[in-house]
């Protein structure tokens, strides 16, 4: 999957002020030791003028959404290459939640078979980015989610 799906019809989140830039938390979870296509995505968010966190490998969903709000993140970026996706993204998701963080939108990059994306989607994953995904197409993703 070369296409990236996106979640437009989602609730804004708060706008980050000019002097604030938009916060992005980029993170590893499961045990997939792989973050090349992380550590990309994350140089092109920067590149774009966000501030980027990057969390490192093997994060537990709790540690990622600790980081989230101690970090007070507008956006968290998932890569996840494990095949983990439906178990990790909605652990995620729901510990934001549970943190008063609904506003915080969740982007995947990886391997997420098509038949997962509508559930992933519905569950509120505001975009997946399969292998090859444009930078361009995430930077201007991720600035539409935060208004």
């Amino acid at each position: 999957m070369t296409e990236r799906k996106t979640n437009s019809g989602q609730g804004v989140a708060q706008s980050p002020t000019k002097d604030r830039k938009i916060r992005v938390l980029v993170a590893k979870p499961g045990l997939d030791g792989h973050d090349r296509g992380a550590k990309v995505v994350a140089r092109a968010l920067r590149d774009a003028g966000m501030e980027v966190i990057y969390t490192g490998l093997r994060q537990t969903p709790e540690m990622i959404a600790e980081a989230a709000l101690q970090e007070d993140v507008d956006v968290v970026g998932l890569s996840i290459l494990s095949g983990a996706h439906m178990a990790l993204a909605p652990r995620v998701l729901e510990l934001l939640k549970a943190n008063g963080q609904a506003r915080v939108r969740v982007f995947i990059g990886g391997i997420v078979p098509d038949e997962d994306v509508p559930r992933l989607m519905e569950m509120g994953v505001s975009g997946i980015y399969g292998p090859g995904a444009s930078t361009e197409d995430i930077i201007r993703d991720v600035r539409a989610s935060v208004g």
